[in-house]
């Protein structure tokens, strides 16, 4: 690891100041940044902390939605009673990320501006069309990600809270790789009064994606088989030493329909 300067603001106006450095990185979790830089794949110039801003953490019912602040952490919105209460799918979802020291540490908003193809959050965004707020503007869920490791945030724009709107039902189900818990394959599915939304994580070229066929079976038909005769072709999927393209491609109808019947 390579000498930095270290930056705790208690200010989100004080965060954006330190920020204001181009080589500063923003500090949250830290779950990916800091194994990168102990690898020195990374060496930012400063660090800048945001465990200690406020205006940052918490969990709030508004309206038709639950917004959660970007520093977050994943045990936080697993235990959340507003969270169990509005979108329990999204609750089960944080529950199962990586293990206790990993839900313990890691936050909403670094788990989103990573992007991570194999992150869970990814496809709960998507499904629930969920909007990314950052210091400068909101950023819909369909154009926030961009591709792998990839997102629409420009650099210094910082992600303080996330929006999701409630759906009639919902579910997330994975097959996670049994050393990271990572998903191998997550289907997020959730029906709205606008139809419904399947998004994949774990399995695409270009990190998380929707399935249109998918979707428009399921708006006409809510129920496992309804996806009976359906498939997502292995072009654009990624093979690894965990699973191969094919195999995913396969596993992502399995788990379609257990995310459908565990939804209704």
């Amino acid at each position: 690891m390579y000498a930095f300067e270290y930056h705790r603001p208690t200010t989100l106006a004080g965060a954006l100041a330190d920020l204001e450095n181009a080589d500063a990185k923003p500090l949250a979790g830290g779950q990916t940044l800091l194994p990168t830089m102990k690898q020195r794949l990374a060496s930012p110039s400063a660090l800048v902390e945001l465990s200690g801003v406020p205006e940052l953490s918490g969990i709030a019912r508004d309206g038709d939605a639950v917004v959660i602040g970007a520093m977050t952490r994943h045990i936080d919105v697993a235990q959340s009673p507003v969270v169990a209460g509005a979108i329990p799918a999204l609750a089960a979802l944080a529950g199962g990320i990586g293990d206790p020291q990993v839900r313990n540490r890691g936050t909403l908003g670094g788990s989103l501006a990573n992007n991570d193809p194999a992150a869970d959050y990814p496809g709960a965004a998507l499904a629930l069309g969920a909007t990314i707020v950052t210091d400068r503007r909101r950023i819909a869920a369909e154009d926030y990600f961009t591709g792998l490791f990839e997102t629409a945030l420009e650099p210094g724009e910082l992600i303080t809270k996330v929006s999701f709107p409630i759906p009639q039902k919902a579910a997330y189900v994975k097959f996670p790789s049994p050393a990271s818990r990572y998903a191998l394959v997550g289907v997020f599915v959730a029906k709205t009064a606008d139809g419904v939304r399947v998004a994949v994580t774990g399995s695409g070229e270009s990190g998380v994606f929707r399935v249109d066929s998918f979707e428009t079976a399921l708006s006409a038909n809510f129920s496992p088989s309804a996806l009976d005769g359906l498939s997502v072709p292995a072009d654009g999927l990624n093979s690894d030493l965990h699973a191969d393209a094919d195999y995913r491609a396969h596993l992502i109808g399995v788990l379609a329909k257990r995310a459908v019947a565990a939804a209704g």
